[in-house]
This record gives C-alpha cells, structure tokens and sequence, in this order.
C-alpha cells in the first residue's frame, strides 16, 4: 500500500495535485488505515496517470470525469480524438515556428515567393527602399485579397521590368521622395509614365495595364496605403491623371484633366 507521497511520486504529479484530484471528484478518497493515514493500491497510481495525461492534453476536467467512467469502447475512441485535436495543434505550432524562422527573411513572412523574388530583384536595379517598402505593403492585402492570382501579377510586374525605362522610374521616383509636391521631377515622372503606360496599353492592350479585378473600396485603401507611405505619390496620381490615365492600383484611361496654369 502506498502514502500519498508515494502515490504522487510514481504518477509523477505533486500532493495537492492528488488532493484537488480528490477534492474535483476524479480520484476517490480510499479509506484511511489505523493510523489515520490515507492508503492507496496500484490501481490508484494507474487512474492518478490516467488523470495526469488527459489533464496536460488540455482536456477540461468535467470532461475527465466523464471519460473515466465511460467503457472502454468510448473512452478509446475519445482519447483517439484528443490525439488527433493534439497532432492538429502541432501542426499548427510547427507552422508558427516556421513563421517566426522566416522573420529574418523580412518580406517572405507575409508573401509568396513570386512577390519576393519581385521585390529583391527591384533592390538589385538600385531602387529605393521606400519605393520597394510601398510595393511590399501594397502585396501584402493583395495576396491575401486574391492569393490565386499572384504568380500572375508577380510574372507579369517581373516583365515590365525587364523595360528600362520603367527600373529608371522607379530609381527616379525614389529619388523624389525627399522633394516638396512641387518637384520638377515629379512633372518629368508623370510625363515618362503616362507615356510608358500608353505605350504597353497599344501594344499589349487596356486589358495588360489594368487586370486588376478588385472592388473599388479595396482600391481606394490601397492607393491611401501608398499615398501614405509615399506622399508624392498623391501629387503624382494627379498627375498622371492630367495625362488621361486615372488610379494608381487600378490604372484606367480617362479624359485629360485640363492643365490648371
């Protein structure tokens, strides 16, 4: 016959464990001996780590209770769902674990490769980290918008800058982020992109400039997004929009606002 102590010892848990298992009603009280001390079988130690294992799966100890008076039958078939809701949480914490390794990577923790690769090679042509910082941030809601469409609009952003008069865009863009709104250089940018943009619309077609597919409040977030990473983007949508093309997520031709001189 066993103490509590050595009850608790084998089963590995501590006394007040084996006393609030008690006092829950999971574990009965044996009768106390002579000497008024508390005796327990091996039986006791086998139900004490029964206990212990289901307490520390994370199952409620109302639900305990239930289990262990429940055949064998039931009981088996409930410890089956429990490891299956365990392998599940495993799952699930080994793809936070990979999460968090891939902090040091920085962009891939939020983005497909295709927008990575995208965003390292901008880095590699010289473009600013204010202007790749604008363009990651507005990946990010979009890939999670329309994840299916990505690979896509990745492949396809990863063309246009095969065109050297867009990478010199992009350098010259971040060049003005540092300018008030009325930079000359920003009435240069607008002019080269309106032109760029009319060009790839004659030849590739409206549809290749703009094959967006996402709903205008959608888009109005994402322009405040990178107007609000990058003020002269606003004076630049502007702009732009004075040369026929209107939106800067969803680019569309328009009528030429008049030139205010």
């Amino acid at each position: 016959m066993l103490t509590i102590g050595e009850l608790a010892s084998y089963a590995g848990v501590t006394v007040r464990a084996v006393r609030h298992y008690h006092a829950k009603g999971l574990l009965p009280e044996p009768e106390r001996d002579h000497s008024g001390y508390r005796r327990y079988d091996a039986g006791a130690v086998v139900e004490l780590i029964r206990i212990r294992t289901l307490a520390k799966a994370g199952v409620p100890l109302a639900r305990i209770r239930e289990l262990l008076q429940a055949g064998e039958e039931e009981f088996a078939a409930a410890v089956a769902e429990i490891d299956e809701r365990l392998r599940a949480e495993i799952r699930e914490r080994q793809l936070h674990r990979e999460r968090i390794a891939r902090l040091t990577a920085g962009d891939s923790l939020a983005l497909p490769p295709e927008v990575v690769g995208f965003l390292d090679r901008l880095r590699a042509l010289g473009v600013d980290e204010r202007i790749v910082r604008v363009e990651r941030d507005a990946w990010i809601p979009l890939a999670a918008h329309s994840p299916e469409r990505v690979p896509e609009w990745a492949a396809r952003k990863g063309e246009q800058l095969d065109d050297p008069r867009l990478v010199d865009f992009y350098v010259t863009l971040g060049q003005a982020l540092d300018g008030a709104d009325d930079d000359p250089r920003l009435v240069e940018l607008a002019d080269r992109l309106a032109a760029y943009i009319t060009r790839v619309a004659e030849e590739q077609g409206e549809d290749y400039v703009d094959d967006a597919d996402i709903e205008p409040p959608f888009t109005k977030l994402m322009d405040a997004l990178a107007f609000d990473t990058a003020p002269p983007a606003r004076r630049l949508f502007e702009l732009l929009k004075e040369r026929g093309w209107a939106g800067w997520t969803k680019l569309e031709r328009v009528e030429p606002v008049r030139r205010r001189w």
